[in-house]
């Protein structure tokens, strides 16, 4: 996760994180990337049922009814409790759909009772204007809806007629009950075309966040390989993102902007500032060594609707145990299963032009689960790295 406003454009310093000691309970939310103790920030993807359809569906949700075995309310609350106790500064509730789920509210509140900030992912399509009332009322720190793209673009990745409207009027029910609200965009060629007409609705709606995804080959995702940016069109799309956000940060819009799932965003962002501004390209690098790049096993993990553990949301092929039989953070700290021991390193295992890439230590080696789809091996180089040989190449050589 790459914050562009914290760091092209000031946002943030490095001396912010430094205030709150790096601990990831004591830091504010816009903060928890620069964490040094690295607390998972939790996806929970407590139900796989959805009534939409998205093509690139990282969880295959569907509109139907699994008969699964999810976790039940109890079940989530021993979750919550083991999470609280680890110190896990954050549980997202996710799915499938989770708002479909009865008992989310009561969930929500349980975990903020517990001192953590509880936040969803959806579609957007289901928040009524009295589902936002609920929520805020159980204090939900956050809603990020997936969106991508406007009208008909949304539509036809949701695969229903209709969503993108629905979409609206739920983020505009959440931020009349005083709810922050974000948008969650993947990136690919079908709609990278689209991000102007995004930052267009974030100004109109007065979001306050978006995240914009590269493309991961999860799930349904993983037929969408061939339609994956080019290097050149990555390249020209995060420079739009960068030049669109300087142009709202300077109408004094506090609007956070950040980029996810591909680190050699963070050099890029570094060797752009280099030659605009070199003081703060400096303080970004400091704080790009803070956020330490793919946090993948160490600062993000995932429980599915069955409490499966993973590394992250897209790892669902993986896991590591299940919370029914053992507690997360037991699982999570288990460093004799040999894939968990190597992510808490990963640094140390990437293999092609990671292993000498000058930008390691801050990039982290990029995504695995996209190094893996495409190659077969999980310590491969991302075939996504944009970034030039010459780009990556120590000064010593």
């Amino acid at each position: 996760m790459i914050g562009i406003s914290k760091l092209y454009c000031g946002a943030v310093e490095a001396s912010d994180p430094l205030r709150y000691g790096r601990e990831s309970k004591r830091l504010p939310s816009h903060l928890l990337q620069f964490s040094k103790d690295k607390k998972p920030v939790v996806v929970w993807n407590m139900t796989k049922r959805c009534n939409l359809k998205c093509v690139h569906c990282y969880a295959q949700a569907k509109d139907e009814d699994f008969h699964g075995n999810e976790l039940t309310t109890e079940e989530g609350k021993r979750l919550i409790d083991d999470l609280a106790a680890f110190g896990s500064p954050v549980m997202l509730f996710s799915g499938g759909e989770p708002v479909l789920r009865e008992d989310l509210p009561e969930l929500i509140d349980y975990a903020v009772t517990k001192g953590m900030r509880a936040v969803i992912s959806t579609n957007g399509t289901l928040i009524t204007e009295e589902k936002a009332r609920v929520f805020a009322k159980y204090s939900l720190s956050y809603i990020g809806v997936s969106l991508d793209g406007i009208g008909d673009v949304n539509d036809s990745f949701r695969g229903v007629k209709g969503a993108y409207e629905k979409a609206v009027i739920g983020i505009r029910n959440a931020k009349q009950a005083g709810i922050k609200v974000g948008l969650r965009f993947t990136i690919n060629k079908r709609n990278y075309e689209e991000i102007p007409k995004v930052f267009d609705l974030i100004e109109k709606e007065g979001i306050e966040r978006v995240c914009f995804y590269h493309l991961v080959y999860a799930g349904r995702g993983s037929k969408l390989i061939d339609e994956d940016l080019s290097h050149t069109e990555a390249r020209r799309t995060v420079d739009y993102i960068l030049d669109r956000t300087r142009i709202v940060f300077d109408k004094d819009n506090p609007l956070e902007v950040l980029t996810v799932d591909n680190h050699a965003d963070g050099p890029y962002v570094y060797m752009r500032l280099l030659k605009e501004d070199p003081r703060r390209a400096a303080e970004v690098y400091e704080l790009l060594a803070m956020n330490e790049g793919n946090a993948s096993g160490v600062g993000i993990g995932c429980v599915d609707e069955e409490g499966n553990v993973h590394a992250d949301q897209f790892w669902r092929h993986y896991s590591f145990g299940n919370v029914r039989e053992r507690p997360f953070s037991e699982i999570w700290m288990d460093t004799t299963n040999d894939l968990m021991a190597r992510l808490k390193e990963k640094k140390r295992f990437v293999k092609g032009r990671c292993a000498p890439c000058k930008w390691l230590s801050i990039c982290g080696g990029n995504f695995r689960v996209r190094a893996e789809a495409k190659t077969g091996d999980v310590w491969a180089e991302d075939p996504q790295c944009y970034l030039t040989d010459e780009e990556i190449r120590p000064q010593d050589e």
